[in-house]
């Protein structure tokens, strides 16, 4: 209740100091015209003066030089005199749209206040109680999933459990999102070390050492590899890596030949199909062609609407050009829409347009099996 008293007195400070300057007259004058009368007699005076100065100095009383003077002093009063008297005989128009204004500025501010309370009380939560900074965000942690919370969550289980094998199996690959790479190993170590080995197990343990190690397969993650292929033959992730070892030890044959039995082991619209037909025609190999991706079951009318949107964006990136992804899109509507041979001039007009930005677009080509050469200049 006490919050709300300061927000009231702080609000009516606020008001009145914006209302006081308004209350206030800028020329306060007297109510019987004294003012103007005393000002009127001023400006006699001054004008004697100017008379009673030519006088001496036509009698030789002053000198020319003084008498010059004089009157320049003199008129210089009456001109400001004067100046005071028209200010002050001048009629103050205006007031009563001074009080309009004055009693508009008092019933805004006076009601802006009233108008928040009660926004606020309609749509805001006045009976929500009180809760400390640290609780609201450890609330919107849990709300959200948060990563970070959820990872000190199985931390403070495992630091109260060391040898639950599950948690640690489970904490692992959520260090190795985070890029603890570090500690992925060593949780994927103790996973091992408490619920034994297995295919899948050894391959994540192995991929996590490859990851710490910027990318080599080194002789602990190659070992890993290989007693995850014996209790699996067929295991993906292990035959890749192993391949990758053979790469990196320049035994090209070798690895060439494990990427190759990989990739014809493999379904042809497999996720790793591109890596792999990548990495054969690195070495030199002849990559598989890739799954030709089918045209969607779509009505007659639903394809003239789609080929219109795709000639609208193949219009704009012919005039104005585009960005990769957008050349991107284009090459992949045209061979999922079974226009191989406009597919085909989209991705040679691409990279001609953006030349060594073009890696979107190669990617939706080697998706697609496309391999028009670049633009002649």
């Amino acid at each position: 209740m006490a919050i709300w008293v300061v927000f009231a007195l702080m609000t009516g400070a606020a008001v009145f100091a914006l209302l006081w300057p308004l209350s206030r007259r800028p020329h306060p004058a007297a109510p019987d015209g004294s003012a103007e009368a005393v000002l009127a007699t001023e400006t006699g005076f001054y004008e004697d003066q100017l008379r009673d100065i030519e006088r001496d100095a036509a009698r030789g009383l002053l000198a020319p030089q003084e008498a010059e003077a004089a009157k320049a002093e003199a008129a210089r009063r009456l001109l400001r005199a004067s100046r005071l008297t028209a200010g002050a005989a001048t009629p103050r128009v205006g007031e009563p749209a001074l009080r309009h204004r004055r009693a508009a500025s008092a019933f805004a501010l006076s009601t802006v206040p009233l108008l928040a309370l009660l926004i606020y009380g309609l749509y805001g939560s006045p009976d929500l109680p009180a809760q400390p900074q640290a609780q609201r965000l450890a609330a919107a942690r849990k709300d959200a999933g948060d990563l970070s919370a959820a990872v000190t969550r199985i931390e403070t289980h495992l630091a109260r459990e060391p040898n639950d094998g599950r948690g640690w199996e489970v904490l692992a690959p959520v260090y190795l999102r985070a890029g603890r790479l570090d500690d992925a190993v060593k949780a994927y170590e103790t996973a091992l070390r408490l619920l034994g080995e297995t295919a899948p197990r050894l391959s994540d343990y192995g991929e996590a050492l490859v990851a710490a190690g910027d990318g080599v397969v080194s002789d602990k993650a190659r070992g890993a590899f290989e007693r995850a292929l014996a209790l699996d033959a067929a295991a993906v992730k292990p035959r890749f890596y192993l391949a990758r070892a053979a790469e990196q030890d320049g035994k090209r044959d070798l690895a060439l030949e494990r990427y190759t039995a990989l990739a014809a082991a493999s379904p042809p619209d497999a996720p790793w199909m591109p890596v792999l037909r990548d990495s054969i025609q690195r070495l030199g190999g002849n990559a598989p062609a890739p799954a030709q991706v089918p045209a969607p079951a779509l009505s007659e009318e639903q394809r003239t609407a789609i080929r219109g949107m795709i000639a609208s964006l193949d219009q704009r990136l012919s005039e104005t050009g585009g960005t990769p992804d957008e050349w991107a899109r284009l090459v992949r509507s045209y061979g999922v829409m079974g226009e191989r041979d406009k597919a085909e001039d989209a991705l040679r007009r691409a990279r001609a347009a953006l030349a060594d930005k073009a890696a979107p677009v190669d990617a939706a080509a080697r998706d697609l099996g496309l391999t028009a050469a670049p633009a002649s200049p």
